[in-house]
Formats: C-alpha cells, structure tokens, sequence
C-alpha cells in the first residue's frame, strides 16, 4: 500500500495538508498534539502498521502546524477541530478509530461527540482536555498575564525548543470547548487511554478524568508508570499499536 500525500482546501483559503495509506476498515485517524506533526515517532509507526497489515490510515497537520498553512500563533481549538473534522468528512469513509495524542485527544473527542455514527473507537495518548484552561492558564506568571493583557500574547518556555507564543484569543477560545468538569462526555464507543506516570505535562489524574467523565463503559486506562508525555519509546510504541488493533 502506498502512502499517498495532498492538501485540502478550507474555505477560508488554508490548506490541511495530509497523508494516507489505503487499505482496510475502519480507517484509523491520527490526531497529533500541540505543536506537533504528523511526521513524528507515534505518527510513523502507526503508518508503519497500517502498509503492513493493508489497514486504511489518515494524517494531517492543523492549520499552523507541520506542512500546513497558517501562522501557528493564529490557531484556535476552534480552528483545530474544523480540521479534523474537514480531514474526517473529506478524507475518509465508513468506520473510524480515532487515535489521538495529547491535544489530539481533546480534538478527537470533540470530533466523535459530532460524528458519533462514524467513530467506532478512540485510543487516546496522554490526552488532554481543557487544556488551555486547567493546565496552561494556571501556570501563566504574572509577567505572562500582563503581557498577554498588553499584547494579546505570552511567550511560553518550553522544555522541548525555544518558547512559542500563547495567545489570549487561544486560552478564551479553548474554554468555550471544555468537556470536564461538567455533565459525562456523550461518548460511548470502547476508549483506551494510556497515560505516562511521569507525564511532565498532563497529569495522570487529569487523563484519570477524562476517563471517568466518559459516559461509556468500555474505557481502559493504562498508566505507564516510568513513562513521559510523548511515549515514544519502542515499549510505548507497541502497546499503542497493540491498542489501535485491539479496538479495530
């Protein structure tokens, strides 16, 4: 099978730019992280499997991110979500597993509360919920609150390069699509979370959350208690592709 690369226009003008393998059902969707592409470690490794075992297999960078068009400090969760969901009504067909890694995963349960006919299962990776609200509002200085009343925005270090800039139009748009905290998410499909004991990012107990806001029954929550955020090590990598075949 091969690996076929392209762009989609949105209506705006912007480009998702995306990647797919053909094959099989249900086509498995991978939904990167913040700041992240679609030509990572996790990312590769499941396109990786979908070429050896003939299983359809969908990408794609968000605006601002990767190949795709856009400045990055002008995306929104809003923004984000609308191209998932162009990539998942354009690009693909029939039955899907979502596989979604930090943001990702917040990305991806929006999607399945507004496809719910399409997604039969979601694996989601160190996911992420709320984010912008429950774990980067909190940790914003008061240095990075003025400036993001001056400006607009704030520099955030980042243990991973240099810091990237976090707009107040990011934190006040990705409150308006929390999902916790609340009522259960209207999620019923079979969801696996694995999450890294040592996430420095996103706690066990807010992927505990997520899992246990899910109105499903059928959620398995595997912590990795030596592993990080990424979860790209070779172990990390087999046990997510051992998910996505489980619930495929």
């Amino acid at each position: 099978m091969d690996d076929i690369s392209g762009f989609l226009d949105q209506p705006d003008g912007a480009q998702v730019a995306w990647r797919r393998v053909d094959g099989a059902g249900p086509t498995v969707v991978w939904l990167g992280g913040f700041m992240s592409d679609m030509t990572g470690t996790k990312a590769e490794a499941l396109s990786d499997w979908a070429v050896a075992n003939a299983r359809a297999y969908v990408r794609f960078d968000y605006f601002g991110h990767g190949a795709s068009s856009g400045e990055f400090r002008n995306g929104t969760v809003t923004r984000w979500r609308a191209d998932a969901l162009a990539v998942i009504d354009d690009l693909t067909q029939g039955d899907l597993v979502l596989v979604g890694s930090s943001m990702g995963g917040w990305i991806a349960c929006l999607a399945a509360m507004v496809r719910p006919r399409r997604v039969k299962a979601m694996v989601l990776i160190a996911p992420a919920p709320d984010f912008t609200e429950k774990l980067m509002t909190p940790e914003i200085s008061p240095a990075g609150h003025a400036a993001l009343a001056a400006n607009g925005v704030w520099m955030r270090p980042s243990d991973y390069g240099d810091p990237y800039p976090i707009t107040r139009k990011l934190l006040e748009d990705g409150a308006r699509w929390s999902i916790l905290g609340g009522n259960p998410i209207p999620i019923e499909v079979p969801v696996h979370i694995l999450q890294g004991g040592q996430d420095p990012d996103v706690p066990w107990r807010h992927a505990l959350e997520l899992a246990q806001a899910l109105k499903g029954a059928n959620v398995v929550f595997t912590l990795i208690k030596d592993g990080d955020h990424r979860l790209s090590r070779p172990q990390d990598i087999a046990r997510v592709i051992a998910a996505v075949a489980d619930v495929s």
